[in-house]
């Protein structure tokens, strides 16, 4: 039989996250954030985080109502160009920010979830990306030794999920998801469609759910659009 991992809500599925601690967030701009998680660690108010996603949320929504609480301490990112309160927190040095290639954050959550605890890759070598690294030369070229993730949760968002944990990703809300469901110790899946174990197709599963711990019914998804860019009709 199954393994039953539903738990009733986002305020129980957080539970454990405290001050100081590194989390992971599944998303890319806008796109398949999990925020109902985020309303529910700011509501917790743990301070001192380390946000490990691949960009930092608008003002007012996603990652951006944690900064707006004062509750990061640290951003790992990829991209982070549409916050302003980021900008503001990070040129005054009241963030950390640590800035890395966005192939390197993708590799670096694939690693975590495969075992894998270092790789050396020629991206950011020669750029500040490589400072303190250790450099080894393969085929000619030079490769920078980077780390796989470690972190203790890892928050994503699908649009179904069954109670054993299995997740289907829609479209390219599937982004860094798949990858960071694999690499969290905790893995807290929430999603628009919940159903019992054996409804989903199994050739249709991305992320099977050996990798995720606690599963629920999200509620209320906004589906903001970030950047809306149109052209006169006609």
């Amino acid at each position: 039989m199954a393994l039953n991992k539903v738990v009733s809500n986002a305020e129980e599925a957080i539970s454990g996250i405290s001050d100081d601690m590194t989390v992971m967030f599944g998303g890319f701009g806008l796109c398949g954030i999990p925020e109902n998680s985020i309303a529910a660690i700011r509501a917790n108010g743990a301070k001192g985080l380390t946000c490990i996603s691949n960009n930092a949320g608008v003002d007012g929504f996603g990652l951006g109502v944690l900064l707006e609480n004062r509750q990061v301490k640290k951003m790992i990112s990829s991209y982070v160009g549409e916050n302003e309160e980021f900008e503001r927190q990070m040129l005054s040095g009241e963030l950390e920010v640590d800035l890395i290639p966005q192939g390197t954050l993708a590799e670096r959550c694939r690693a975590a979830g495969a075992g894998i605890p270092a790789f050396f890759t020629p991206a950011g070598f020669g750029t500040e990306v490589a400072l303190g690294k250790e450099v080894r030369w393969f085929d000619g070229k030079p490769h920078i030794l980077e780390h796989a993730f470690d972190a203790p949760f890892a928050f994503v968002k699908a649009w179904k999920g069954d109670t054993a944990g299995n997740l289907v990703f829609k479209s390219t809300a599937r982004n860094f998801n798949h990858a960071m469901a694999m690499a969290g110790k905790i893995t807290v899946a929430e999603v628009e469609e919940l159903v019992p174990a054996g409804e989903l197709d199994p050739n249709s599963i991305h992320t099977p759910g050996i990798f995720v711990q606690r599963i629920y019914q999200g509620a209320h998804f906004e589906k903001r659009i970030e950047q809306r860019t149109v052209r006169p009709r006609a």
